[in-house]
């Protein structure tokens, strides 16, 4: 039987500079990326990255321009 997309749990992920995305729980998160501990429906996650994630510029460029 295949597996519903429905079903499917996701994690998010976050890298080194702070950039977030979702990954299908079950497979190896990428080199570079870990789990920030919440699970969830696509769109679950969707919208906790969404709260969180309020400044899309990497890491490196906020510290380059002198924020955090």
């Amino acid at each position: 039987m295949s597996e519903q997309v429905n079903d499917v749990q996701y994690a998010v992920v976050v890298n080194d500079e702070e950039q977030y995305s979702i990954w299908a729980v079950g497979r190896e998160v990428p080199a570079g990326w870990h789990a920030v501990g919440v699970r969830g429906s696509r769109e679950e996650c969707l919208e906790h990255i969404g709260r969180v994630w309020t400044d899309m510029r990497p890491k490196s460029l906020r510290v380059a321009m002198g924020e955090s």
